[in-house]
């Protein structure tokens, strides 16, 4: 959980205007909160126009401190496409994407800020229209201007980004294909973590094939039909084959280069142009060598 508030006044304020005041942001950004449900009061959902009452426990499961600025910073990005619109961009594994607690510099948003003029999205999220977990390698779409930012999320909100990912999973899969349809929230016994659960849970489809099988691992074409948080991580491990590696949702120890999880190709229609775009990009060394070390077994 990133911020827990409890009422210790009477207030009868609405949430997003108390919110906004504890906050020091504004109303329309705490709207945003709600409708995006980061906002739970005593563990549930509530509109903002919910009452604000003495004992009321108030969740903010957002992860961004309101008082930082965000710095740009001369980092390395692997540039695979740029046009006066939007980027395309190889993210290393090991990099956030977004200034966060604990993350407040060295991110693919430092970085961005430094060599390009974006703006559009979220104030600490210039550009970000999806993002990758930090130890997830591969591609990503970011926008430069704000119209082309509202455009790519619709975009994605409407399924209309192709993204393929490569995982390597624990366990060998016994089929060739499959399509995990189950529902993903904050997992109600760890905030910090997102689970299959019918509390919360909001629509997640992971489509997979199983490209290659070891002694006790499967390599797997995962398909995203919707983008929700730890999505493939969690899907995979409810079906009892966990990412490899995987530090939250995995099986016992990881090493430091974290979960086995690539972002492969990306196909999407561009906005301004019209032009379908397609772009793929191999998994990192150390991706490689374990699969190199699987076929060795």
């Amino acid at each position: 959980m990133n911020l827990e508030i409890e009422v210790k006044t009477n207030s009868d304020s609405r949430i997003d205007s108390y919110l906004s005041g504890e906050l020091d942001i504004s109303r329309s950004k705490v709207q945003k909160l709600i409708k995006e449900d980061k906002v739970l009061v005593n563990d549930k959902k509530v509109s903002s126009s919910y009452l604000v009452k003495l004992g009321d426990v108030i969740s903010v499961l957002d992860d961004l401190d309101y008082s930082m600025s965000v710095e740009a910073e001369d980092i390395f990005i692997d540039v695979v496409y740029e046009d006066d619109y939007l980027l395309v961009i190889n993210k290393a594994s090991g990099m956030v994407v977004h200034p966060a607690p604990g993350h407040y510099s060295g991110t693919l948003v430092n970085a961005l800020l430094y060599r390009f003029e974006i703006s559009g999205g979220e104030k600490y999220r210039p550009g970000i229209v999806h993002r990758l977990d930090k130890d997830t390698s591969g591609l990503m779409l970011v926008a430069k201007d704000e119209k082309m930012h509202d455009a790519l999320s619709k975009m994605i909100a409407n399924k209309e980004v192709e993204r393929h990912y490569l995982a390597i999973v624990d366990g060998v899969i016994k089929h060739d294909t499959g399509t995990i349809d189950a529902p993903i929230g904050r997992d109600p016994n760890n905030r910090q973590k997102m689970a299959v659960t019918d509390v919360h849970g909001k629509e997640a489809v992971t489509h997979f094939r199983v490209l290659e099988t070891f002694s006790n691992h499967s390599l797997v074409e995962c398909i995203l039909e919707t983008g929700r948080t730890h999505q493939i991580r969690v899907h995979m491990a409810y079906i009892g084959h966990p990412v490899s590696n995987d530090p939250m949702y995995g099986r016992g120890k990881s090493t430091e280069f974290g979960q086995m999880l690539h972002s492969k190709s990306i196909r999407f229609v561009h906005p301004k142009t019209g032009k379908e775009m397609y772009f793929e990009v191999e998994p990192p060394k150390e991706f490689l060598d374990t699969l190199e070390l699987l076929k060795s077994e």
